[in-house]
């Protein structure tokens, strides 16, 4: 894995760096027709979502339509093996997230290899899970929840949308970092798991921040802290679990990737935009009130050290917990 990992940052630093003054004319008649924009997830959810905010305002920059597909299936790997598989001409991109660093892994048969197949182009946001609480749970804060946990090994229950998820895997980096013993209790999918959330059945949650944050406003669910380094503009008064749990990170990102062999001078092309249209003040503000995502603009080189990264922390929390696909 660290060997894989250090040729992909190669791969990703080098690809940035190539010179390309003979393949200007090619740069610039990119893109002459329009650019399908893999979305490994079905309608409705948080990424398609992003990718149809993308698809309004990433069209004008290019002047063609980027054509949004819903691939959904085997936890992202169908819509991910759709753009494996695609020529490396950048009309065929995939909205990569969190599990494609948790499929390296978590999967032991996979048809490809994320690191090795895929070229990263762009950063485009990061959005934070929310440890939340039932109001009845007497923990107020993340250090009232551990020492209630140690006090009560095995008594409080974590709901989770399936083995492996962002969400699982928040729970376990949590367990794991502070030698807790909080039971997981999987579901099939976030909506039922917010429903006993909800209603009390399970005490503690870690939910995507635009799933959450209405029952928060609404004193549903009670926030103890916010998974990102950073606290969430969205909830400004809630804290960080690194503030209590020095170092612990885990939450949402979605980027763009493109086949491997891609040319460097379109995936330049593509962060260009793509970066250009993240800082404009109107597309952060519909990313924090639509989706309470942050802007996560990213140079190739540093969205593939981003991949790189993740892939190696969920090997070891994924590893260390013996954690299977369901």
């Amino acid at each position: 894995m660290k060997l894989l990992r250090r040729q992909f940052l190669r791969l990703a630093a080098g690809a940035a760096a190539l010179p390309a003054v003979s393949h200007v004319a090619r740069a610039q008649a990119y893109p002459s027709r329009p650019v399908r924009l893999i979305v490994p997830f079905a309608p409705a959810g948080t990424t398609d979502i992003l990718a149809r905010l993308m698809g309004q305002w990433l069209s004008e920059r290019l002047g063609q339509q980027l054509v949004i597909e819903n691939r959904p299936g085997a936890s992202t790997i169908t819509g991910t093996e759709a753009v494996v598989r695609a020529p490396a001409d950048g009309y065929t991109l995939l909205l990569a997230g969190t599990p494609s660093a948790i499929n390296a892994t978590l999967f032991e048969k996979l048809s490809y290899n994320f690191l090795r197949d895929i070229a990263p182009v762009a950063g485009v946001m990061r959005v934070p899970n929310v440890m939340t609480v039932h109001p009845s749970f007497p923990a107020k804060s993340v250090l009232e929840l551990i020492a209630n946990a140690k006090a009560n090994p095995g008594k409080i229950n974590q709901g989770s949308p399936g083995a492996g998820t962002s969400t699982h895997m928040a729970g376990e980096l949590f367990k794991a970092m502070t030698g807790t013993d909080i039971v997981l209790v999987q579901y099939r999918g976030s909506a039922p798991v917010l429903t006993d959330l909800l209603a009390g059945q399970v005490q503690l949650g870690f939910e995507p921040l635009s799933a959450s944050i209405e029952y928060i406003r609404a004193g549903k669910l009670r926030a103890l802290a916010v998974s990102t380094l950073a606290r969430s503009q969205a909830l400004p008064d809630v804290p960080t679990v690194n503030e209590f749990v020095p170092g612990y990170e885990s939450s949402g990102w979605y980027g763009v990737a493109a086949p491997k062999n891609t040319p460097a001078e379109i995936v330049d092309k593509l962060n260009k935009e793509i970066n250009a249209g993240l800082a404009d003040p109107k597309i952060k503000a519909r990313l924090a009130d639509d989706l309470g995502g942050a802007v996560l603009a990213l140079s190739p080189a540093d969205f593939g050290k981003l991949i790189a990264d993740e892939t190696e922390k969920w090997d070891k929390v994924i590893r260390a917990a013996n954690i299977k696909p369901e």
